[in-house]
């Protein structure tokens, strides 16, 4: 049997990305017909439904989802050969994920460099924990991610990039802070679960038998900080994240023990997985690691 066309795959991408034939009719540029016989086609010779039809939308089959991990990766393996031989230099879209934290205070410079150094790269980032970022990059939907210790993934390499220390803020009208007794049944204000310095202050406060009266979860630090000062609970955050919070005034910090308080930071991607993007901003981030 021959191989599947990229052509194909490309048709295949975009009637799933669109949820429909005239959709991804528009994007490619050709007429709905073609678009439906191609799909025809690769569903004929394949042997499968790729899409199923519900309320008036083309949704993935079990197989089509499968078909799209695997188009997703030879479309942008065709796209980094063809950058390649053409410019000799990474070129084209670079999917990298980070902590809200990480990508607000350490990023920027690191970005702008490689920016600087690899113009014809299209960098997309997005933020999220490093539950959800792991999650991710494993799935194929980024190629690699800034995430924080303590995290378990075996299909993963990655390198140590920055150190944080966390510290806990509280309001300022809150009693002071010794011991994890004296924070008591308060609110803890957090990432939602899969954030790792959630974690970190969860197993703190659980190995004193301390236990939150609720948690509040944001997805921003900037909330985050602002609802303490607003005397709303507590929360641990990086310190450099203080530094740059318009709320950072309205709160007390406290140090926390060192096992909890030092964080590393490591830039991971998926066991096996090369591309010459990856490989530059390796080597971006050895640059600031030395």
């Amino acid at each position: 049997m021959r191989n599947i066309d990229l052509a194909a795959l490309e048709i295949f991408q975009a009637v799933a990305e669109q949820g429909g034939i005239t959709k991804a009719a528009v994007r490619l540029h050709r007429v709905p017909s073609n678009v439906t016989t191609r799909v025809k086609q690769l569903e004929e010779k394949l042997g499968t439904k790729l899409f199923l039809r519900r309320n008036r939308k083309l949704v993935l089959s079990a197989e089509g989802k499968r078909l799209l991990g695997y188009a997703d990766r030879l479309l942008h393996l065709s796209s980094e050969a063809e950058a390649a031989v053409r410019h000799g230099s990474p070129a084209g879209v670079f999917q990298i994920g980070a902590l809200e934290s990480t990508a607000a205070t350490r990023l920027p410079p690191l970005l702008a460099r490689y920016h600087r150094s690899y113009p014809e790269v299209r960098l997309e980032l997005v933020t999220g924990t490093t539950g959800a970022l792991i999650a991710r990059v494993l799935n194929h939907e980024i190629e690699a991610a800034f995430v924080a210790e303590p995290f378990a993934a075996d299909d993963l390499e990655g390198d140590p990039v920055f150190c944080e220390k966390l510290v806990l803020i509280t309001p300022k009208s809150f009693r002071r802070i010794k011991t994890p007794r004296d924070i008591g049944r308060t609110t803890l204000i957090a990432f939602p679960t899969g954030c790792s310095y959630r974690r970190r202050l969860e197993s703190w406060l659980g190995a004193a038998r301390v236990v939150p009266e609720r948690v509040m979860e944001f997805s921003s630090y900037h909330a985050i900080v602002a609802c303490v000062a607003a005397g709303s609970g507590i929360a641990i955050v990086p310190r450099s994240v203080i530094r740059v919070s318009l709320a950072a005034s309205g709160v007390a910090i406290y140090p926390l023990p060192s096992a909890v308080a030092t964080a590393r930071t490591f830039f991971v991607w998926r066991q096996g997985h090369q591309s010459i993007a990856l490989e530059a901003m390796r080597t971006e981030v050895r640059r600031i690691t030395r």
